[in-house]
């Protein structure tokens, strides 16, 4: 009878080994490294993504030509993160990311791209941005139709969106007005 319940136990113990090695591991929103999901509208219809109890997600880099532009293309709502239009783009849940005046960043500026052409807008001595809110209905797609050089900051064919500038330091600022961004 004890050699069965020591069987009994070790079973149950590899059993359960097993199963905590083999669930999968999900980040929660709010508690260590912010969740990054992809979510895609296939077909040009709604689609919704699983957010938790996110009350919010950001872009953080959009995947598809469509654009994606939150209110129209997609958004949150009581289920979840949803995309539609063909937007297709990673977001960071829970309003990660670099926020206005934390951290290192240097704020968020607005960067147009207007009459189609190229635009560069000042981001002083900072070597990376992060899309935070596309506004235009043209795709605003990194690489394609923004990024940063030795310039700054560039959109091109339309693409007219929020960013949130990082890294680097230097305190600077683009005056209001000065067609090189505006600060929001």
């Amino acid at each position: 009878m004890r050699r069965t319940a020591k069987l009994f136990v070790i079973a149950s113990l590899v059993l359960g080994a097993f199963f905590a090695l083999s669930s999968p591991a999900s980040a929660q929103p709010g508690y260590g490294q912010p969740q990054t999901i992809t979510c895609s509208s296939d077909n040009g219809k709604r689609n919704w993504c699983d957010i938790g109890r996110a009350g919010d997600a950001q872009i953080s880099r959009q995947i598809s030509g469509s654009p994606c532009v939150r209110g129209s293309t997609w958004g949150i709502d009581n289920r979840g993160l949803w995309v539609d239009g063909g937007c297709r783009a990673q977001f960071v849940i829970g309003g990660y990311g670099p926020q206005p005046g934390q951290g290192q960043g240097q704020g968020t500026i607005r960067c147009s791209s207007d009459n189609g052409k190229r635009n560069w807008c000042d981001i002083g001595n900072a070597r990376d941005a992060q899309l935070v809110n596309q506004v235009s209905g043209s795709p605003c797609i990194r690489g394609n139709t923004w990024g940063i050089d030795q310039r700054g900051l560039w959109v091109d064919n339309g693409c007219r969106a929020d960013f949130a500038i990082g890294g680097g330091g230097g305190g600077y600022y683009p005056q209001p007005g000065s067609g090189q961004g505006t600060i929001r």
